[in-house]
């Protein structure tokens, strides 16, 4: 089952549930609810995006040492600015 699957049954579930179980797993998962980051409508839609484009392997993917690769002469581009 795909996480797009997980999340649409766990949508049907919760809109079918009664009270009592809804606090039930309010509780439960409260602590993950309040910490929550807040994302702007834009940045939600651009990480699904992203994450489609992963999902579907469209688009490039680095490896952590082209990552770290990556990372270390942009700032050392910028050291020489």
């Amino acid at each position: 089952m795909s996480i797009e699957e997980i999340r649409q049954r766990l949508h049907e579930i919760i809109d079918s549930a009664e009270v009592k179980k809804l606090k039930a797993l309010y509780t439960l998962l409260e602590n993950d609810i309040t910490h929550k980051f807040p994302l702007t409508i834009a940045q939600k839609e651009e990480l699904d995006k992203r994450y489609n484009d992963y999902q579907h392997r469209i688009g490039k993917t680095y490896t952590w040492e082209e990552t770290v690769a990556l990372s270390d002469k942009a700032l050392a581009d910028r050291k020489k600015q």
